[in-house]
């Protein structure tokens, strides 16, 4: 019994360290993600605890379960338009770009630590694909929003390209164990894994929605039930021979864009597992390694390291999107965000787990060159988001949101809270000097606690919380027009569209009119919108710029069906 409390007692307190660490973290920037690492070093074997770890069985199946939850909370917050905007060149990226950086990392490694090519390959699909959590968790955590064709791609290709990658490694320490031929079947077991993983994560997807709206179960049950589906469907697709990474993401993608009130309770205790699945293995995973044995590695894995950032991700990238026509500043942020996190150090017990010879190998190299990537790519997203101009300014939003889900609606129907802060359009004024959509119900204020009813028609104060009643499809229209602007350190609407927009039906005659611009020949007629669609050869995007004379034009806002309805204009050398 005491050596159970004691346990229990250091568990508890490496999860409290955890959390407050967090908060360091935050403040010096550093990736949350290498914090867990180190914390789990720390009280690891050779750490200050001295726990020792050595379990590949256990860490693989902890693993397998937090990466699902995580897998099933990122494929939640992929919004539809994500996939119209970037699923090709997602697509090519999670294939041909993961077969690319498997080969150019691959022969190199082999190269560097005198392995036999298929070892080196080995090593090269161990990795080869980016990391949905480290992507997800470090976009979440910075607070930044990147342009969506960028930042769409990243987050698609991190949660689809797993299925690759677990494909090469099977086969390859299935060639070294020698219970495998190398041969043609390789593509058809990676289809079988694509087909069975995308069938079944859409069947589960849409049969989920179904019993969400047929059970008559209390609402904090459906959370518990997405966990325990979400893990049963990687469980069944893997069974199949299917890829039950993809299968979860796919899942969650048709989870979290249906319109059901239980969603939003369903995000936010996912929110917490998805972190506390990140904790968990992380902990596990810096608990599993021992320092000692990474310094025997650590100069052939830091050269292997700046290989694979450099020469084989911006490779893969490249020669990836070159039917997509992508901006040099795109590519070369996708390239950077090649983020390493969990998976590889879960496939690299892929060997350890098989017997491959030089198990140890795999797994030490792949946990130096992860933690390489979490410090130098990891640390530096958002200056390099900055820095190429890709980083919009965040979309206006309520501070609090209540849906009403005892109520049976045919529309998700929520009670949104507005906190008026020093920067607030809402300062000084009322309700009725605000147009909103026809649907939306003024509730009131609460001030100093006390709530002020909409009869007696409040002058908005600092600190007032101004509640509003209305349908979930109505609340973007609604926070445009009455959220707070960005803190002082973020980017604002201005310092990236510029003072003034303009309607993107206005000619170029028009703006001539205005600015004295030198127009392209015979050009001079058409709008705004036209001006900078022909100049893009993909889907428009929130953020996209072109430069017109003396003027830069940015996409400000898009229409439902994706044509240019806002540009903000600005001079060329701000």
């Amino acid at each position: 019994m005491e050596a159970i409390n004691l346990t229990i007692l250091v568990i508890g307190a490496l999860f409290l360290i955890s959390i407050i660490a967090t908060l360091i973290s935050a403040r010096i920037g550093a990736p949350i993600l290498l914090v867990f690492l180190i914390i789990g070093m720390l009280a690891g074997e050779q750490g200050l605890l001295g726990i020792t770890f050595n379990n590949p069985q256990v860490a693989f199946l902890i693993g397998s379960i937090a990466l699902v939850i995580i897998l099933f909370d990122g494929g939640m917050r992929t919004h539809p338009e994500r996939f119209r905007v970037a699923l090709a060149p997602a697509a090519m990226l999670a294939t041909l770009g993961v077969v690319i950086t498997c080969t150019v990392t691959g022969l190199a490694a082999a190269w560097i630590l005198g392995l036999h090519w298929l070892q080196g390959l080995l090593l090269g699909a161990i990795l080869s694909s980016t990391d949905a959590a480290a992507v997800f968790s470090i976009f979440q955590s910075r607070g930044i929003r990147i342009k969506d064709r960028v930042a769409s791609t990243l987050e698609i290709e991190s949660g689809s390209n797993d299925p690759m990658a677990v494909m090469l490694t099977v086969t390859l320490v299935g060639v070294l164990a020698e219970y495998t031929a190398l041969d043609w079947s390789v593509l058809i077991v990676f289809l079988k894994q694509a087909v069975i993983g995308g069938a079944v994560g859409y069947g589960a997807g849409r049969l989920f929605v179904f019993l969400c709206r047929k059970l008559p179960l209390s609402f904090a049950f459906f959370p518990l039930m997405a966990v325990a589906c979400c893990i049963s469907v990687y469980a069944v697709t893997t069974q199949f021979e299917g890829s039950g990474f993809l299968a979860v993401y796919l899942m969650g993608y048709f989870v979290g864009n249906a319109r059901l009130p239980q969603v939003l309770y369903i995000l936010r205790v996912h929110d917490g597992l998805a972190w506390l699945s990140q904790i968990v293995m992380f902990l596990m995973l810096g608990l599993l390694v021992v320092p000692s044995q990474l310094l025997e590695h650590l100069l052939p894995a830091l050269a292997i390291a700046g290989i694979l950032i450099f020469i084989a991700r911006p490779l893969a990238v490249f020669l990836s999107l070159i039917p997509f026509h992508f901006p040099a500043k795109d590519q070369l942020f996708i390239s950077w965000v090649g983020l390493r996190g969990a998976v590889p150090i879960i496939l690299a017990l892929f060997p350890w787990l098989a017997g491959v010879p030089d198990e140890h190998l795999y797994f030490n190299v792949a946990f130096v060159i992860v933690i390489v990537s979490l410090v130098f790519q990891g640390w530096s997203i958002s200056p390099v988001a900055r820095w190429l101009k890709l980083e919009v300014p965040k979309e206006s939003g309520p501070d609090q949101t209540m849906p009403l889900d005892a109520i049976d609606s045919n529309d998700v129907i929520e009670v949104i809270s507005f906190n008026l802060k020093a920067d607030s359009p809402m300062l000084d004024k009322q309700w009725q000097d605000f147009t909103v959509p026809q649907n939306a119900e003024f509730l009131g204020v609460i001030r100093n606690g006390e709530w002020l009813l909409s009869s007696e028609k409040p002058v908005f104060k600092l600190k007032d919380s101004v509640l509003v009643l209305c349908k979930m499809v109505d609340v973007p229209a609604i926070s445009t027009v009455l959220a707070s602007a960005a803190s002082s350190r973020s980017m604002t609407a201005s310092d990236f569209f510029g003072d003034f927009v303009l309607n993107g039906q206005i000619t170029l005659d028009e703006l001539d009119a205005f600015y004295s611009i030198t127009l392209p020949e015979h050009e001079s007629h058409i709008t705004l919108a036209d001006y900078i669609t022909e100049r893009f050869h993909r889907r428009v995007v929130v953020g996209d710029q072109v430069k017109l004379d003396a003027l830069v034009l940015t996409v400000r806002q898009l229409d439902d069906q994706g044509n240019v309805k806002q540009v903000g204009i600005k001079p060329g050398d701000s």
